[in-house]
């Protein structure tokens, strides 16, 4: 396996792209943006292309889901 190979591999499992995060959070990617912007969530751009480390949206998962048992306990 190249280099290159190799990088790429480890940049997919490590980071997520916004529509990824979006997706695995359940949220649009204007909210995951949003989080990002507001100094909520972690991120690093590359170009036009912004990343999330799949780590921190792990935790913001988490987080989330004790978030809306708190605010929605509606929804439960």
């Amino acid at each position: 396996m190249r280099q290159q190979q190799i990088d790429f591999k480890w940049l997919e499992d490590n980071f997520l792209t916004a529509n990824e995060a979006a997706t695995y959070l359940g949220i649009s990617k204007q909210a995951l943006l949003s989080l990002a912007k507001r100094d909520v969530l972690p991120f690093t751009k590359k170009g036009n292309m912004v990343l999330f480390h799949r780590l921190d949206i792990e935790l913001r998962l988490e987080n989330q889901q004790s978030l809306r048992e708190k605010y929605r306990p509606f929804e439960t």
